[in-house]
């Protein structure tokens, strides 16, 4: 994450640095991305660059961290607005919240492509999910648990992981595609099959 100095700069500064950030990132991989693009959009010289960050993963752990909080922001807005949804119903409406806010922001949107599609040991280990996110449906699949809705028995952690992982699948497929509706009809079937499973009794 930054360095002090960098929380120090204006509002103005820090945001012009995270914009030269996103438009890098966006464009290329992390690894083909350049320090020097970046300094250059924005406008600042090396040695500044190395004031306010340690290196290329820290300036991209602070985009991540900076996107991933507004993301947070639009999932917490649609929850609310079905608030006694159950576990399932709410997963549709984040992930359709979530889609269609990454639709509306094409540097984004490009940026998680370039991570859904790296399979670089850095870049895997930031596709987990953040904690945020994890407690958040914990706490969903738990509330459902006392409600009956879900099998006491199963566990919160291993539902979040199946999801996690065919969700993963379903994304590479979008993103190469950019069909929109295609895996929102996708995520909804995936998540009536986890619901519902497969046995026919």
């Amino acid at each position: 994450m930054p360095k002090t100095t960098f929380f120090n700069l204006n509002k103005e500064k820090q945001s012009k640095i995270f914009q030269a950030a996103v438009q890098e990132f966006s464009l290329c991989s992390f690894k083909e991305a350049s320090i020097n693009q970046i300094i250059k959009q924005a406008g600042i010289s090396r040695g500044s660059f190395y004031q306010y960050f340690r290196d290329k993963k820290d300036i991209y752990l602070y985009m991540l961290t900076e996107i991933g909080k507004e993301k947070l922001a639009v999932i917490d807005q649609a929850r609310q607005q079905q608030p006694d949804d159950d576990f399932f119903a709410a997963l549709l409406h984040i992930t359709e919240a979530a889609l269609t806010w990454a639709h509306a922001m094409p540097q984004y949107n490009q940026i998680g492509m370039r991570m859904i599609l790296d399979e670089s040991e850095f870049i895997i280990k930031l596709r987990e999910l953040s904690p945020q996110a994890v407690a958040q449906l914990t706490s969903l699949i738990a509330r459902d648990q006392q409600r009956g809705v879900i099998k006491s028995e199963v566990k919160p952690e291993l539902i979040i992981e199946m999801i996690t992982a065919l969700m993963l699948y379903c994304l590479k497929e979008y993103y190469q595609s950019a069909d929109y509706e295609g895996m929102l009809k996708q995520a909804t079937e995936i998540y009536a099959i986890i619901k519902h499973g497969i046995a026919s009794t």
